[in-house]
């Protein structure tokens, strides 16, 4: 009577666990397995050479002031025209200068050229382009009175004229 008895109790067992499940037949997802992950000392060359250590050095050039090359420009001598050219140009400057009937060409910065006041040209003038890049200012001083430009960056142009005032002088 034992056999049967136990019998009975499993196919009970057996019968409430299908019932109880709930999920309507279905299976239970399997549960994923935990990710085990094993870390290891790194393995230290003690013998390797170190890496070579690399120096950067820039050496660096004191810029003239433009006010010291600049403050002199009104005290041109009478009757002569001061042209001026200063600043930084690395890549170099194209220079033009004179009056309207002279087209002069000047090198290197600074520059400062004087030429005779001719009373009857209509204007004086400096021009300097920058080569691809710098920072440069001009000039033009007649009798106590001066034109100035400036230029920065690229190919850009610096001018500065003086115009005849048809009365013997330059504004």
């Amino acid at each position: 009577m034992l056999i049967p008895v136990a019998a009975g109790i499993l196919l009970l067992g057996v019968g409430i666990g299908a019932a109880g499940n709930g999920d309507g037949g279905k299976k239970a997802a399997a549960e994923p397995a935990p990710t085990v992950t094993v870390t290891a000392p790194a393995q230290v060359d003690t013998e390797a050479e170190p890496a070579p250590t690399v120096t950067v050095t820039k050496t660096a050039t004191a810029k003239a002031k433009a006010a010291d090359t600049a403050d002199d420009s009104d005290n041109a001598p009478s009757g002569k025209a001061v042209f001026k050219v200063w600043g930084s140009a690395p890549a170099g400057v194209d220079i033009t200068y004179g009056s309207d009937g002279t087209n002069l060409q000047g090198k290197g910065l600074p520059m400062n050229k004087t030429l005779s006041v001719d009373e009857d040209a209509f204007y004086y003038q400096v021009t300097a382009q920058l080569m691809g890049g710098g920072d440069i200012q001009c000039s033009v001083t007649i009798d106590g009175r001066t034109k100035k430009g400036r230029a920065q960056g690229g190919y850009n142009i610096c001018s500065a004229q003086l115009n005849s005032d048809f009365s013997g002088g330059f504004s």
